[in-house]
């Protein structure tokens, strides 16, 4: 049984830097896919960024792409997501996911283990 925890979110200003970390605990191994998603009031959940098992490669939503970064240190089962120049947009309960294996999705099904998420507030 693997469970995700995240943390480091919080209120900030717009232009503002977070960094937010999940770690992973119980069977775990590198063969994982992680993501990060979001979720605003009263919209959908939404992809925001995903990280092969070796790290090595990485996709991004458009939204955030060139703004956020994933990175993981698999040595500690943790995987970062690092959040520059946040705007208000960015406001969102954000969840760290696992998906088993070696291929990445951009879409929530796609994934088979959910941490309960951390709020990220971005005031202008």
């Amino acid at each position: 049984q693997v469970q995700l925890v995240e943390s480091g979110g919080g209120l900030v200003q717009a232009g503002d830097s977070l960094r937010l970390s999940c770690a992973a605990s119980g069977r775990t191994s590198s063969n994982y896919v992680m993501g990060w998603f979001r979720q605003a009031p009263g919209k959908e959940r939404e992809f925001v960024a995903t990280i092969t098992g070796s790290g090595s490669t990485t996709y991004y939503a458009s939204s955030v792409k060139g703004r956020f970064t994933i990175s993981r240190d698999n040595a500690k089962n943790t995987v970062y997501l690092q959040m520059n120049s946040l705007k208000p947009e960015d406001t969102a309960v954000y969840f760290c996911a696992l998906r088993w294996g070696a291929v990445p999705r951009n879409t929530a099904n796609g994934y088979d283990v959910w941490g309960q998420g951390t709020q990220v507030t971005v005031s202008s």
